[in-house]
């Protein structure tokens, strides 16, 4: 085995096709470092762990670790691009980021931008507990931040095996370390107490410390961003007790999006104290809304908010029609029992593609055929097994042929002037289906 000289790494050396530029971060697990890829002509993260780390009862793990890691292709999971030996010293090669969280919390977040990274720790974590994978290690200095508001979360599986390398009982960052993961049990509730202490420290500035008793430092600046609801979500991410705490990551994030509304009309009211309010109290803007759900709630499936501005949306909809915000996966409730593993929109399991984003095919999870009121158009293609189309589906969940019928909204005649698909311009701003901002 290699011995720690050789693992000596400086400025301008090479390793194989990998030229390094500096060292980014030194952990207890391994350091980090920005390389220049001699080949593909990009700048990458290669991990070395340290030489303890590697005895040889381990490589066989970290073969393991990285082969199940490596497929998790998910938008807030950092993939590892290469694993290999060069020489005697193993390497871990990722995309490289801007800077990590950590780097990041040391100058001021605006409570929009929390919350959008909040949501994005949240789906990583929740697809990899999907999985069945538990991180053992979230913490600031594993979550990456790429342009757009980015984050990407590092080191699935990876943390996992230096459990069983490192000699410590309960290995992890003290700082965010689960109390039953410190006795040597960490499970998918102690990666919801870390991510928690990480949301809880954007917010309110400080972190948490043991023994985690409220109220905890931070707490009134934290009321002054976020509604109580809010406040009972993290207190119950970081219940010491893990029983108490979210089973999940998947449990916690459907928590989450569920506040997401309530979260933006608090905001909402603190930037505009003073807005203009009807006889009975309530503002224009949330008499315009109930209007709006009782004319369509049930005829554009709104089942959703958005995560942005918290007006009603759906989850057929690419763009939220009020401000425009839209994301590439979709993660609010569904309204079918399955859902793409594309773009997270919903799916019923006799459906063969996805009918939002033209995904790939799957295989049915049911052989029996599901009977919907909502199937109200029929498939333009003559060889199509069953033709049923819902309103502003995109393509044939059966036979995947584009839908070329420009889909109207019930009780309206306007119509979108880019795409043709129908809109209500007297409510919306922007088109839900292209995006087209509408004149008024």
């Amino acid at each position: 085995m290699a011995t720690p000289s050789k693992y000596t790494i400086r400025a301008r050396q090479r390793l194989d096709k990998y030229q390094i530029v500096r060292k980014l971060a030194d952990g207890g697990f391994a350091r980090v470092y920005e390389a220049y890829d001699t080949i593909e002509g990009i700048y990458v993260a290669l991990k070395i762990p340290h030489p303890e780390v590697l005895h040889h009862m381990a490589i066989e793990d970290f073969r393991k670790e990285v082969r199940l890691t490596a497929w998790l292709e998910h938008p807030n999971v950092l993939a590892i691009k290469n694993a290999q030996f060069i020489g005697d010293i193993f390497v871990i090669v990722y995309p490289l980021g801007d800077e990590s969280l950590a780097d990041r919390l040391t100058r001021r977040i605006a409570t929009r931008t929390v919350l959008t990274y909040a949501e994005q720790l949240l789906g990583g974590l929740a697809f990899a507990h999907q999985h069945h994978i538990i991180h053992c290690d979230v913490k600031p200095e594993n979550c990456i931040l790429f342009p757009d508001e980015k984050l990407r979360l590092a080191d699935f599986g990876i943390a996992k095996v230096a459990l069983k390398t490192l000699s410590a009982a309960g290995t992890g960052t003290v700082g965010y370390l689960a109390p039953e993961q410190a006795m040597g049990k960490p499970s998918f509730r102690s990666d919801v107490f870390s991510a928690g202490l990480i949301i809880y420290e954007m917010l309110a500035g400080v972190r948490p410390e043991w023994p985690y008793e409220w109220p905890l430092p931070g707490l009134e600046r934290l009321r002054l961003k976020v509604p109580q609801e809010m406040i009972t979500f993290l207190r119950r991410s970081i219940e010491v007790n893990d029983r108490k705490r979210f089973e999940d990551a998947e449990t916690m994030l459907a928590a989450f999006e569920r506040l997401r509304s309530t979260i933006a009309r608090f905001q909402a009211r603190k930037k505009n104290p003073t807005k203009r309010k009807t006889k009975n109290g309530r503002g224009w803007q949330d008499v315009r809304r109930r209007a709006f759900l009782r004319q369509y709630r049930k005829s554009l499936m709104l089942n959703a908010s958005c995560g942005r501005c918290g007006n009603p949306t759906s989850e057929t909809m690419k763009n939220c029609p009020w401000c425009g915000y839209g994301p590439k996966v979709y993660r609010r409730p569904t309204a079918f029992p399955s859902r793409c593993r594309r773009c997270g929109r919903g799916m019923k399991l006799d459906w063969r593609f996805c009918p939002w984003c033209f995904g790939a095919g799957c295989e049915p999870r049911s052989e029996r055929e599901f009977s919907d009121v909502r199937y109200n158009g029929r498939c333009s293609n003559p060889a199509c097994s069953r033709k049923d189309l819902m309103p502003f589906m995109r393509y044939c969940p059966w036979c995947r042929t584009k839908v070329k019928r420009r889909w109207r909204i019930e009780g309206s005649n306007s119509k979108c002037p880019k795409c043709s698909w129908g809109v209500l311009p007297e409510y919306w701003d922007h088109c839900p289906w292209c995006a087209k901002r509408l004149k008024k």
